[in-house]
């Protein structure tokens, strides 16, 4: 699951598919959210759980071509996007839509993208007037304006700026300045020496040359203008933070103003930059990562003024290639979709104009979208079942043997302010501002991204706005927000087999109810515990407390270190400790409120299995997936999630519930020895 992670707010079929989506809307063949055909029983539940409870699906199951992953997250989504598309087709197709209207945006919007001939016929056109403001750059003064110029317009440009509380008094918006500037995932992708690292290189440099070309410029040119790329993001990428470093917030917290800041980059001028984005010139900010700046000021000076223009033409095409003419659209994909994440053909134009209608009009989209979908009793469920929860997490607190009363009466005090959302906003995004034509799709897509970016900017000086969400209503996802200390739940995952009211509570505790307290759990894993109960990141722990926090929390780390991807390639404990935190915390906790759903029940099998069998094979369930080699490895090297398999196995091997309940023994691959057992929570 991709839970919500507020630094992003910086920067950016087949008929087996017809049947695992139906499979999906159904949840499994007995109604009852869980499947026994998709079970190998020939796999002992001890040794392999997550085969046990998936083996047979994952035989015969095959990844749709246009897929890096497939499973129950992504079936779900693209039943999703099915009402989406149904309700855009309506949209564009509507002629009397009132002009101004959510309807008549998100209709246009569509109407273009799925112009295929506009799109062919305007080709690179539409970025005419962006590279004719990077061709008359002459000078570092004019280098400055420019990037102020593309960040206004939301493009990438060398850093990342933008509005979010600050971390020590989370009622207030301040500017978030941190590093940015490349193109592959992260540093490490400039860094490692192993074969399939350097191969991928070769194959970026040959793609942005590709690009140039495709842009206008000579062979040799665009040949050489890829490599002034990447020689610029690799001296960004030597002076930018890793992802287990960007997981310290701690370390990311440094206030400045004018004075400060002009001593850090003596060669940028913030105060010009500011007044660019209409903001004050007198801006106090908090710049995340001062080492990256102070190198990134020294190449606006050491690196010729020519070679950022390339930099900045590059990052102009690749910001904006989806909403291009087939040949920058397919160019794109045959990276970062093909090589990077091993899909082997591009989704038809619909579901792409589908996703991007609901990147840009989200929140106008999901009106209709919740209206069609999510039902009043679905979210009355969901409430009675966080109830559950956070009392199920209270009652650990207060008996966690290993916490002190100071440290446990703070954490309860957080608990007891968490803020809940469930389903959709109560108050929508209001579009007005948003000029949507039918003149063409790129234009749409620069206007949209120009509405956030001021959208965001002008949030700055202002009170928080905790009415705000962080994801659309189709979103397949949850998240828990370490500012707000508010939990998540979008109307898009709270369907069947997450959510199922066909199902009975074993399996509703075990996926939705596990997710729930997952999100919980978020608030105290190794990055929330660091924030208290106003969102503000303050430590709340006594010494001798948080000393044992950590020792638990390392447990964890070192568990998920072991575990091997493929030949040479492990888990990094570091970068997925707060999800496997979460999982952990979110399963215990979600199993004390399922036994107490079973308080006065008589205990029913379904299909051979006990009710304390069908909770975990619920979790099991909703994990499956089927991943592609190039995929796997780049969620190993920059995702804080774990792969799916160790997702499962990981945390239940911890739990002597699971083993209680299928009767595993010390010594069983799925029951890790006492002395290593981990439990945060």
């Amino acid at each position: 699951m991709r839970f919500f992670n507020f630094r992003v707010a910086f920067a950016g079929l087949a008929a087996c598919v017809l049947a695992l989506a139906a499979l999906a809307q159904t949840g499994g063949k007995n109604g009852r959210g869980f499947d026994k055909a998709r079970m190998d029983e020939t796999t002992s539940a001890c040794t392999d759980f997550y085969q046990f409870a998936n083996g047979n699906w994952l035989k015969t199951t095959e990844i749709p071509a246009a897929y890096p992953t497939w499973g129950s997250f992504v079936m779900l989504a693209e039943n999703n996007r099915k009402t989406l598309h149904e309700i855009l087709e309506e949209s564009a197709k509507n002629s009397k839509a009132r002009t101004g209207s959510n309807e008549q945006k998100v209709g246009d919007f569509y109407a273009t993208c799925m112009d295929e001939a506009a799109r062919e016929s305007l080709g690179a056109k539409p970025l005419v007037p962006y590279l004719a403001r990077i061709d008359k750059v002459s000078d570092p003064k004019g280098l400055n304006s420019l990037i102020t110029q593309m960040h206004k317009a939301g493009l990438s440009a060398i850093f990342g700026f933008g509005a979010l509380p600050d971390l020590k008094n989370s009622s207030t918006v301040i500017g978030f300045a941190g590093q940015g500037g490349l193109s592959l995932p992260n540093k490490e992708y400039y860094e490692k020496t192993d074969e399939k690292s350097v191969k991928l290189r070769a194959d970026f440099v040959q793609h942005v040359t590709n690009m140039f070309q495709l842009l206008g410029d000579a062979p040799e040119q665009a040949a050489k203008n890829a490599q002034t790329v990447m020689a610029i993001e690799t001296r960004l990428a030597q002076n930018s933070r890793g992802p287990v470093e960007l997981r310290d917030l701690t370390k990311q917290y440094h206030i400045m103003g004018p004075a400060d800041l002009s001593k850090l980059t003596p060669n940028f001028s913030w105060g010009d930059y500011f007044a660019g984005l209409g903001l004050p010139k007198d801006l106090q900010i908090n710049v995340a990562h001062p080492e990256f700046f102070q190198a990134a000021d020294k190449m606006l000076v050491e690196v010729p003024v020519a070679d950022w223009k390339t930099y900045l033409r590059w990052h102009l095409v690749r910001s904006t290639a989806g909403a291009l003419s087939s040949k920058f659209e397919t160019e794109s994909f045959n990276f970062f979709g093909r090589t990077l994440s091993g899909s082997k053909e591009q989704h038809p134009r619909w579901r792409r104009c589908t996703s991007a209608a609901d990147s840009n009009l989200g929140e106008a989209l999901g009106q209709v979208y919740v209206a069609r979908a999510f039902t009043p009793a679905s979210k009355a469920r969901m409430q009675t079942m966080i109830t559950n929860l956070l009392a199920a997490f209270r009652e650990r607190v207060e008996r966690a043997d290993w916490m002190g009363e100071e440290t446990r009466k703070a954490a309860l005090a957080k608990l007891g302010t968490f803020k809940q959302k469930i389903g959709y906003p109560d108050k929508w995004i209001d579009y007005s501002r948003l000029d949507v034509k039918r003149d063409s799709y790129a234009a749409n897509i620069i206007r949209s991204s120009e509405f956030s970016q001021a959208r965001n900017l002008a949030k700055i000086g202002k009170p928080v706005d905790l009415t705000e969400w962080g994801m659309t209503p189709p979103t397949v996802n949850a998240y828990y927000h370490p500012l707000y200390n508010e939990i998540a739940f979008p109307a898009g995952i709270l369907q069947p087999p997450f959510f199922n009211p066909e199902a009975d509570d074993a399996i509703n505790y075990g996926s939705i109810g596990a997710v729930i307290g997952h999100e919980i759990t978020h608030g105290f894993d190794d990055s929330g515990a660091r924030f208290d109960m106003q969102g503000n990141m303050k430590n709340w722990w006594t010494p001798a407390d948080l000393k044992n926090f950590q020792t638990r929390g390392e447990c964890v780390v070192n568990q998920f270190s072991a575990y091997e991807v493929e030949p040479g390639l492990r888990m990094t404990g570091k970068l997925v400790s707060g999800e496997s935190i979460a999982d952990l915390g979110g399963l215990s906790v979600a199993y004390d409120a399922f036994l107490k759903s079973m308080a006065g029940k008589r205990p029913e099998k379904i299909d051979g299995f006990t009710p304390e069998q069908r909770f975990f094979l619920g979790w099991a369930q909703v994990w499956a997936s089927r991943d592609r080699p190039e995929f796997v490895r780049l969620m190993a090297q920059s995702d804080p999630h774990p792969i799916s398999r160790f997702r499962v196995n990981g945390p239940l091997s911890n739990m002597p519930q699971f083993a209680a309940a299928f009767q595993c023994k010390a010594g069983d691959p799925m029951v890790r020895p006492e002395t290593e057992r981990c439990q945060v929570w």
